[in-house]
């Protein structure tokens, strides 16, 4: 038998909203994972591989520069540095006062970091005479 709806039942005012709502969510989803953040660089010039770079000792007039894998990064000859304003401080007055040459070594488990800051406060003071310690690999 068919049975009609009764009239205590309340109709629908408006359209339902939950398909509405799960749509504008998969689009928002979407819209997220596909978005492209930018990217910050420092540009830095890197010799190939094919090029030949004579390794040879560091030279006493240089000032040395070590980045430690763990804090403080920082060290200037035997100072420590706590944190990245004092050493900024310290090195700008070091590097003004003579034209001494930079000799950077870095621990192979530092951070990146604070490597990057001082690549970037050297290409800002225009500091070209600086020289990373690498170690020679076999082949």
């Amino acid at each position: 038998m068919i049975s009609s709806q009764r009239d205590n039942h309340k109709k629908l005012s408006g359209p339902e909203l939950t398909p509405l709502i799960d749509i504008v969510f998969i689009v928002i989803v979407f819209l997220l994972v596909t978005a492209n953040t930018p990217l910050l660089i420092l540009p830095i010039n890197v010799p190939s591989a094919d090029e030949e770079s004579k390794l040879g000792p560091a030279t006493n007039e240089s000032l040395a520069i070590t980045i430690n894998a763990v804090k403080p990064y920082w060290h200037i000859g035997n100072q420590t540095f706590d944190n990245w304003n004092a050493f900024k401080k310290f090195l700008l007055g070091s590097t003004t006062e003579s034209e001494t040459g930079l000799t950077i070594a870095v621990d192979k488990a530092a951070p990146t970091e604070p490597l990057l800051k001082l690549l970037s406060l050297l290409n800002q003071q225009k500091i070209s005479s600086a020289k990373i310690i690498m170690k020679k690999t076999s082949e």
